[in-house]
């Protein structure tokens, strides 16, 4: 194809067009406000569809069929989930399905939140004081049934984190199940679980209508943790590569907009509407702005753990972050122990296309990392996590099932 070699050799995008998966969570403003604000068309793909997706299995299969296929090119995406699909684990047939991490969309902004009753305890970073309540409860014969919205996906891991730093087993004491974002807090309601690990703005929601509250917020675990990724279909890449630089430079351009405390009423509005996540203005206000009201009288003003969309190197795909959620998943029995996890993240994460599209994006020399890693991680209950020597710290966890 002539037209497509000479588009490649100029570093025109060889498309005009691709179609990206969301779901309503407040973590997907960079691809919306990147369609809104026009910072694709700007960078040569004026035809990208941001198409709303049902749940994170639907991103999955939407995924593996392709935009050629009916599904969609890439997506807002759980940071595991380009794993899994690279790797067969979660596709039909467990057939490989090549992803390519192309930028982290945010940092921090999930939420632990449970049913008002455990106000009776205060249970807070300290998920201990649950376990009255589950003795009480198991005891009676009821089933202790708390929600996130994939398996192995963050919320799963940030739940498990948050329970087995407490001497609470995730797959003895308690049930867990799979949630799509969106009925969190209406399962909730409907009293089929009494507590749920998710993103914004379901906590918050849930706090407004005075159903539960929120326990904690996911960056007081880990603080700046990295959360979503933007992925696209490898074979899409490979097709396309000057198109991925462009959506990709596109994207960092939304990340630093998002960031930006003037836009954070324009950013508001725009996600709360019918077009995109379609919920109150005050769900999504407060915590975007990094004011906390978290429902059991703790309040947080300008919080540190509030989500970040370009701060501190979030939008930058570390290696060493991905190493963690690999390893993260040997813990739980989701890979294997012996996966060849240097192989995985050498195929998955490219932060290549991220270096190239941010000087596409003009983004200061000295805004971009030195390293692929951003160094020893350290965890809320005192456990470290250096990604030179990942089974040290699978070592140190009592509660594992590898």
């Amino acid at each position: 194809m002539p037209g497509v070699a000479r588009a490649a050799a100029a570093g025109v995008p060889e498309t005009k067009t691709a179609k990206l998966g969301y779901i309503a969570l407040t973590d997907s403003a960079p691809l919306i406000i990147a369609k809104v604000k026009g910072m694709f068309a700007k960078y040569g793909m004026p035809d990208i569809a941001v198409i709303k997706q049902a749940s994170w299995g639907g991103v999955r299969d939407n995924l593996e069929l392709g935009s050629g296929g009916g599904g969609i090119d890439g997506a807002h995406i759980l940071t595991p989930m380009p794993y899994f699909l690279t790797l067969g684990t979660i596709t039909k047939g467990k057939r490989p399905v090549p992803m390519s991490i192309l930028a982290r969309l945010n940092t921090n902004g999930q939420g632990i939140s449970v049913e008002a009753e455990y106000l009776n305890v205060r249970a807070d970073l300290g998920a201990a004081k649950m376990k009255p309540i589950i003795a009480k409860r198991k005891a009676a014969g009821t089933k202790i049934v708390m929600a996130h919205t994939f398996p192995g996906g963050t919320h799963d891991l940030w739940l498990r984190y948050w329970l087995a730093a407490s001497g609470i087993n995730p797959d003895v004491d308690v049930s867990l199940i799979t949630i799509p974002p969106p009925q969190m807090v209406a399962n909730m309601k409907a009293k089929t679980m009494e507590a749920f690990c998710v993103g914004e703005p379901w906590n918050d929601q849930l706090v407004a209508q005075k159903i539960g509250y929120t326990a904690v917020s996911t960056g007081q675990l880990w603080m700046d943790h990295p959360e979503k990724s933007f992925a696209m279909r490898a074979d899409w890449i490979a097709a396309n590569p000057n198109a991925a630089r462009a959506l990709t430079a596109a994207v960092i351009e939304a990340q630093i907009w998002c960031d930006n405390p003037a836009n954070l009423t324009e950013m508001v509005a725009i996600l709360s509407s019918r077009d995109w996540l379609k919920v109150p203005a005050t769900d999504i206000q407060d915590r975007l702005a990094g004011n906390f009201v978290m429902g059991d009288g703790r309040v947080y003003k300008n919080a540190p753990f509030k989500m970040k969309f370009w701060a501190n190197h979030a939008s930058y795909p570390y290696r060493s972050h991905d190493l963690w959620f690999l390893t993260e998943n040997q813990r739980w029995g989701q890979l294997p122990v012996g996966l060849n996890t240097t192989k995985a993240i050498a195929a998955v994460n490219r932060e290549d296309i991220w270096r190239q599209a941010a000087v596409m994006a003009k983004v200061p020399a000295g805004a971009v990392p030195k390293s692929t890693s951003r160094g020893i991680e350290k965890f809320f209950d005192g456990k470290v996590f250096n990604p030179a020597n990942p089974a040290a710290y699978l070592a140190s966890l009592s509660l594992k099932k590898a």
